[in-house]
């Protein structure tokens, strides 16, 4: 395949990897850009999004002024790159197209460049046309530009319509309004207008200006150029911004298919190579490039649709995403579910096939992209589990959806049951869709996108109540904020001493007082002064000892004293750029800017944190020691998330099956003997080039990190000696991890490590919940209390242990102790079950034969071929069928009706048998005696059962039923 791939590439004038490599050099080498490699589509550090879905995500932080001083980003003016994108759900979705015709993708590459308070509209604008016309030689003919024309919210912009007419004449410099031609982050933030270019595939001099955004794919959209020069307030009008932006974006995908002068992306060396393989591994007919009707039996449709999401599916799970049940996993189980369905249904692909197009898909773009080399086997073994689990749930999924549609009212299935397929079951609401219109139902659609908004609306509150300071304000700082500060000559907060444990921080100035977005007449929320009436506020100083909220570590609390006698309780601690904003409540006096204050840090409460975090460092070491080295596994195991606060450290990391208990119990005595060797911790900044040669270093997967890095190293050699041989394989003993977190200073500091549960939260993706210090303590010594009482439960005899066995169950799954001795207990009381059921069976035997002599007798003691006999014990059907048996071998005729109850359970169980050739029917016997009580049961004429509830109200009109002729 790779062989054929450069085949086709010198075949090709404008092969793709040729396309993106000419645009990069564009902009790199002949008009000053920094190449800035593609984020992952995942991303990791923007809980905003579920996948990379523009250029622009990685640049959030420059245009909203919050980028981190310390991040070589931070420095850059310009920029280009080819950022790998996906869009499938979420506000950009083009899931449900991708297929229908032949220029939608759910992955696809965007190339883009970028100025930062460079340069501007007249710059950006000559560079794309010389870009389009001269680097690539389209026909200038054949190109159309657009502008915004402006609505009653946002003014036309005249500035790009005059710069345009330089190039073009004015029939095709057309006009648009803010859908296609007005850019927002969101409902409020930076936004500005956008000039796109559109190319006719035609042209011959015709006029397509009509054609022009008609969603026709002879003149498309191929560069859309975003001029970020506004801030979008609260109340809708737009306040300039101190700095304008640009940010651009073209479709690779688009491009390839003009310059390979074919009409469809997907007849391009990007897809063909995908569509030979599908082919291969299907039989079935090649694809030949129809849309609808001509499309007979979806087959080139479900070309597309396969080659488009195993690319898609690959970048995610090779950048981190794994299929879930919620978020971007549960999109990403959406997309494999359509591909497999597809495959299988239209293009007549046996189960399994799917994963076996992941090597195609990394020999086509794994040169460019090389974490797909890097994790194919992951990404295969995910998609490949992914596969065989879809025919499990989707047969579950049916089920439940039959029994919603049978009672369903007005034609109308209803939004909550759509909600519960897919919580319950994971189930795609497309799926459910269309399942509803098969049976002539009616999915009510936009009540499930309410019930789906009304959950992230939850969310998404609780998010900023929590940023508020529990105010209902918005006590963020975005780019108004972060840029007024700036033109005040606020200087960065210096937070060095947030690493200093024990001591005031005194001499600190006030540099801002901020009480909230839209808060003050300007709406930019800052203020001279501020007291316990204006509700939280938030303080930015010149220096702090407090940590602000990062790395998956939770702030500092405590409280700032002026020296006025003012005095402010600390909730929250956000970092925003260069700027530490403290939130909370003002309790005493007022604060004003240029007050001298004092940073008092919760130390006792940092004090658990810093352990936790410690911990947690020495956890992510110890799994890769237990589930990696020491197996000698070609495995990895990559950080997936991680919190820690005062009660618990929790660790997400990738693995695909859960922990045996063997080996949560090596992880858990590693944490634990490093706790008692009494390990230096030490932390120290590093240059990042070197830091990252270090042989044993843990990094998070996507994160980035600034140059110096500071290194947190838990061993007994000094950072200093690692850096001077970085690569010795010794360092394999130590954890060492690229951190800007509160840690101890040594590990006995922790005191004490209890490992309390262990689980999947997606596919793939393991999390361990652990304590220390005295949350740790106390577990184990609830440990060992439990530990005696069940020691002590196995003294009793069995006919009362059943019932203590039950109830310590129950407080074993609800203990916060060990989770491998919470394992073990659980085998100790399993034990105890079966000492119980052998004692039971014992008893049972016995007492067998005692109710098969009683059976006997009464059978002497009546006429007739009928004996209705009743002796309790239980419903019990082994002891049923045993009596039955032994009854009708010892007296052969008469037919016996067994009838035996619960009080417990207030049941009964009716079962009757009769020797063979005796003109006696049980099942209508039974049937009888039962069908008017709601028993349930079956059987044939010669033996039959029924159960039903009771025992007070109806045991003794079931016997005199019973002897009924």
């Amino acid at each position: 395949m790779a062989d054929a791939t450069k085949k086709q590439d010198e075949e090709l004038e404008w092969p793709m990897n040729r396309v993106r490599s000419t645009f990069i050099d564009f902009f790199a080498k002949k008009h000053g850009h920094t190449y800035w490699p593609s984020s992952p589509c995942v991303p990791h550090d923007d809980p905003t999004l579920l996948f990379a879905n523009a250029g622009m995500n990685q640049y959030k932080s420059k245009f909203l002024g919050t980028c981190d001083p310390k991040l070589e980003l931070y420095k850059i003016r310009r920029a280009v790159n080819s950022q790998k994108c996906i869009r499938a759900g979420g506000k950009h979705n083009d899931l449900d197209d991708v297929g229908k015709d032949v220029y939608h993708h759910t992955f696809f590459e965007m190339l883009g460049n970028w100025s930062f308070g460079d340069y501007f509209k007249e710059d950006a604008i000559d560079m794309a046309w010389r870009c389009l016309t001269e680097e690539f030689k389209l026909n200038p003919e054949r190109l159309y530009a657009t502008y915004f024309g402006g609505d009653e919210s946002s003014p036309c912009d005249d500035e790009a319509r005059v710069l345009w007419l330089k190039y073009l004449p004015a029939e095709r410099v057309l006009p648009f309004d803010a859908s296609d031609n007005f850019w927002e982050m969101g409902a409020t933030g930076p936004c500005g207008p956008c000039t796109e270019i559109h190319y006719d595939r035609i042209g011959g001099g015709r006029d397509a200006s009509k054609l022009v955004n008609a969603d026709l794919p002879d003149v498309i959209e191929i560069w859309n150029n975003v001029f970020i020069q506004y801030n979008r307030e609260a109340d809708r009008s737009l306040r300039p911004l101190p700095e304008q932006h640009i940010d651009t974006g073209m479709g690779l995908e688009r491009l390839v298919s003009i310059l390979q002068n074919v009409d469809s992306n997907y007849d391009t060396d990007t897809f063909l190579p995908l569509f030979a393989k599908i082919q291969e591994l299907t039989g079935a007919e090649a694809y030949t490039g129809r849309v609808g009707e001509e499309d007979v039996g979806f087959k080139d449709m479900a070309y597309r649709v396969v080659a488009d999401h195993i690319r898609t599916l690959c970048f995610a799970i090779s950048d981190g995403a794994t299929p879930s049940n919620d978020g971007r996993g549960y999109v990403l189980r959406r997309v494999l579910r359509r591909a497999v369905r597809y495959g299988r249904q239209n293009l007549g692909a046996d189960l399994g096939f799917f994963s076996k197009l992941v090597p195609a898909l990394v020999d086509l773009m794994g040169n460019t992209f090389p974490e797909l080399k890097e994790k194919q086997e992951h990404v295969t073994s995910i998609i490949k589990e992914e596969e065989e689990s879809f025919g499990k749930t989707l047969d579950i999924g049916l089920v439940m959806f039959k029994k919603m549609a049978k009672k369903t009212e007005n034609g109308i299935f209803t939004a909550k049951d759509a909600h519960t397929l897919y919580t319950a079951m994971g189930f795609p609401v497309d799926l459910t869709e269309l399942m509803a219109e098969e049976v002539n139902l009616k999915l009510d659609k936009e009540g499930y996108e309410a019930l789906m908004k009304e959950e992230r609306q939850i969310s998404i509150d609780a998010h900023q109540n929590k940023m508020s300071g529990s105010s209902g304000k918005d006590m963020r700082l975005v780019a108004e904020q972060t840029s007024t500060l700036v033109g005040k000559g606020v200087k960065s907060t210096d937070d060095s001493a947030k690493y200093l444990w024990g001591q005031q921080l005194t001499g600190c100035t006030t540099k801002a007082v901020f009480i909230g977005r839209n808060e003050t007449e300007d709406k930019i929320g800052f203020v001279e002064s501020a007291s316990s009436e204006n509700g939280a506020i938030g303080l930015i100083l010149d220096k702090s000892a407090f940590y602000a909220m990062a790395g998956g570590q939770i702030n500092d609390t405590g409280t700032i004293l002026s020296t006025n006698g003012a005095v402010m309780t600390v909730e929250n601690v956000q970092l925003y750029g260069q700027f530490v904003l403290h939130v909370g409540q003002v309790t005493d006096g007022t604060f004003s800017v240029g007050d001298e204050v004092s940073c008092k840090v919760d130390y006792v409460r940092r004090s658990p944190i810093a352990s936790n975090h410690t911990m947690t460092h020495v956890l992510n070491h110890a799994l890769r020691e237990v589930l990696v080295t020491r197996t000698n596994s070609s495995a990895s195991i990559d950080q997936k998330g991680s919190l820690v606060d005062e009660t618990k450290l929790r660790f997400d990391f990738s693995w695909g099956a859960p922990l045996r208990l063997e080996e949560l119990k090596e992880v858990e005595c590693i944490c634990a003997e490093r706790i008692e060797s009494a390990v230096p911790v030490e932390a120290q900044v590093a240059p990042l080039e070197t830091a990252r040669k270090i042989s044993s270093l843990r990094a998070v997967f996507g994160e980035t990190y600034p140059d110096p890095v500071r290194v947190v190293s838990v061993g007994h050699k000094k950072i200093d000696d690692i850096l001077q041989n970085p690569e010795d394989a010794a360092w394999s003993d130590y954890s060492i991890e690229f951190c800007g977190g509160i840690h101890l200073t040594n590990t006995e500091e922790a005191e004490a490590f209890v490992l309390i549960s262990e689980e999947g939260i997606a596919k793939g993706i393991r999390r361990i919940v652990a304590l220390t210090q005295t949350d740790a303590i106390k577990a184990r010594e609830e440990s060992v209390v439990l530990q005696k009482t069940i020691e002590d439960a196995g003294k009793l005899g069995e006919a009362v242990l059943e019932s203590k066995v039950n109830l310590l169950k129950v407080e074993v799954n609800e203990a916060r102790i060990s989770l491998v001795v919470k394992m073990e207990l659980r085998k100790v009381l399993d034990n105890y079950t079966e000492r119980v059921l052998k004692f039971k069976k014992q008893k049972a035997a016995a007492q067998t034969g005692e109710i098969v002599e009683k059976a006997l007798a009464e059978a002497e003691a009546v006429e007739g071929d009928k004996v209705v006999f009743q002796y309790d014990f239980g419903i019990d059907g082994k002891i049923a069928k045993k009596v039955t048996t032994d009854f009708g071998k010892k007296n052969k005729k008469k037919a016996l009706m067994l009838i035996s109850g619960d009080k417990e359970s207030d049941r009964i169980m009716v079962i009757a048998s009769a020797p063979k050739g005796m003109d006696v029917n049980c099942k209508d016997w039974v049937d009888t005696v039962t069908k008017d009580l709601n028993g349930k049961g079956g059987g044939k004429k010669q033996h039959a059962q029924s159960t039903l509830s009771g025992y007070s109200t109806n045991m003794d009109l079931i016997v005199r039923i019973g002897w009924i002729p």
